[in-house]
C-alpha cells in the first residue's frame, strides 16, 4: 500500500522572527513512516519544523505552516491509499504576516486570527483509509469520538498530552483507538514505534477487509 503520513507541528508566523507553534516534536509521525516503510510499504513523510533523521527507504517531504503542508497533501494524495495525520497543525494563524521584524512599538495587545483549513476535512475520498490523532488534555476518548464521528475518520488515535509519558516530545505513549463504530481501545503504555505498528497493521486489516 501507499502511505503518506503527516508529523510535527507547524508554524504560523507573525513577521520573519516570531511565530505561533505547539510542543510537537514528530516522533510519532516518524514512528508511523519507519513502521510502514518496515511492514513493505510506499511511504511519503510530510513533515513540519523538526530535527528527526528521515526514516531509510521514505520520500520526505519538508513543510512550515498549515497550508503548506495541505498543499503538500494535495499533491502527493492522489496516489494514496492511506493517510495518516499525526502532525500538530496549527488551528489559527495571524491574519496578516509582517514582511519586516515588528517593533515592540508597533504591536497591538491583541492578535487577530484567522482559521486555518482542516486538512482531514479537506481530504475526503471514499477509497482513501483516513487516520487522525486527537491531542488531548483530559478525557481523550470523548474528544477521538466526536472527532471519528464529524471528519468521518476510519481511526482517530487519541492520548493525552498532559501525560509525563505520553506527551510531546516522549519516547512512549498511551493511546485509545476508536472506531466509527463505537468500538473503544484502550492500549496500555508502550514505544511510539508499538503504537505505530498497530496503526500500520489496522489499515491493513482494513485494506484486506475493504
Amino acid at each position: 500500500m501507499r502511505f503518506v503520513v503527516t508529523a510535527g507541528p507547524t508554524r504560523e508566523f507573525i513577521d520573519p522572527v516570531r511565530f505561533l507553534s505547539n510542543p510537537s516534536t514528530g516522533r510519532m509521525g516518524f514512528a508511523v513512516a519507519r513502521a510502514a516503510r518496515a511492514a513493505g510499504h510506499e511511504v511519503t513523510l510530510i513533515a513540519g519544523p523538526v530535527v528527526l533523521r528521515t526514516p531509510y527507504g521514505v520520500t520526505r517531504i519538508d513543510v512550515v505552516s498549515a497550508r503548506d503542508m495541505l498543499k503538500a497533501v494535495r499533491t502527493v494524495i492522489a496516489r494514496a491509499d492511506v493517510l495518516v495525520m499525526t502532525a500538530a497543525v496549527a488551528d489559527w494563524r495571524p491574519a496578516r504576516r509582517a514582511a519586516q521584524k515588528l517593533k515592540k512599538s508597533e504591536m497591538s495587545d491583541t492578535l487577530r486570527l484567522v482559521r486555518n483549513p482542516d486538512i482531514l476535512k479537506t481530504v475526503a475520498r471514499h477509497d482513501l483509509i483516513r487516520i487522525g490523532f486527537a491531542a488531548e488534555t483530559g478525557a481523550p476518548a470523548a474528544e477521538a469520538a466526536c472527532k471519528c464521528r464529524e471528519k468521518g475518520l476510519d481511526l482517530v488515535v487519541g492520548n493525552d498530552v498532559t501525560a509525563r509519558d505520553s506527551g510531546f516530545g516522549t519516547d512512549t505513549n498511551r493511546v485509545t483507538f476508536v472506531t466509527p463504530d463505537g468500538r473503544v481501545q484502550h492500549l496500555p503504555l508502550m514505544s511510539k514505534l508499538a503504537v505505530a505498528r498497530r496503526i500500520v497493521s489496522f489499515a491493513e486489516g482494513m485494506a484486506t477487509n475493504g
